[in-house]
């Protein structure tokens, strides 16, 4: 069973403040600060994470993740077609192979295990850096804090574009792509506009989904952090006024 740190660390936030009420001087104010400050800072890194995939109106900046999708989609279009369906390549396919459209089928889906989605995922936390986020992230480390999230984002990305690219209605429209076309030049084109059509099947909601429960479980310490960072800093004001 998963545990949802930052609900787990809000809650005790709030029992500190609840359980002020109960004890009486002179650790009323020690605990009500306490968890007063590391709420409002749990809370308020919650809120950052939290807006980073949705819409908040009034906030500057929320949604950043689903607002770059387009610049996600092609970011992908261009890696395919740069690194592996440009003209030099599909030169080579037309002068040795007999059946190009099987040949530009294996080489599709070998592209997608070799992508370059390093520069996907920098993109994707230069967004996160950007953000709300990015002064906090500064504090546990900046983009080193989110280095061991790359792994698994490019996985996850590998694996939804094999999917996307092995469905038979893809591998119809590749073989008709080709069928009646003499040269490399009409089939780049072709090819062009039938990646362009397979990624327009991803939305704001689809990037979102791929990335959302991998990110949120990682950056969840970001909320924990705000609580133990913000009750150090109650206990501490606390302190200075007793004093």
């Amino acid at each position: 069973m998963r545990i949802n740190k930052s609900l787990l660390t809000n809650l005790l936030a709030l029992l500190l403040v609840a359980g002020s009420y109960v004890l009486g001087e002179p650790l009323r104010p020690y605990l009500f600060n306490t968890g007063l400050f590391a709420l409002s800072g749990g809370l308020t890194n919650w809120l950052a994470v939290y807006m980073l995939f949705e819409r908040v109106p009034g906030f500057y900046g929320s949604g950043v993740i689903p607002l770059r999708f387009e610049e996600f989609k092609h970011a992908i279009r261009n890696l395919i077609m740069e690194q592996f369906f440009n003209r030099r390549s599909l030169d080579r396919f037309f002068k040795d192979a007999t059946e190009i459209s099987d040949r530009l089928e294996i080489e599709l889906k070998a592209s997608v295990r070799k992508l370059d989605l390093d520069s996907v995922f920098e993109s994707l936390v230069d967004a996160v850096l950007r953000s709300s986020l990015g002064g906090m992230l500064g504090m546990l480390g900046g983009r080193n804090a989110l280095e061991s999230l790359r792994d698994p984002f490019k996985e996850k990305l590998e694996d939804y574009f094999q999917v996307l690219f092995d469905k038979a209605s893809f591998r119809h429209h590749l073989q008709d792509a080709v069928k009646n076309s003499v040269e490399s030049e009409a089939v780049l084109g072709k090819l062009e506009a039938m990646i362009d059509s397979r990624l327009e099947e991803m939305t704001p909601q689809l990037v979102k989904q791929i990335v959302q429960d991998m990110i949120r479980e990682h950056l969840g310490w970001l909320v924990v952090w705000g609580c133990v960072v913000g009750g150090l800093i109650g206990l501490a004001f606390s302190v200075l006024v007793t004093v």
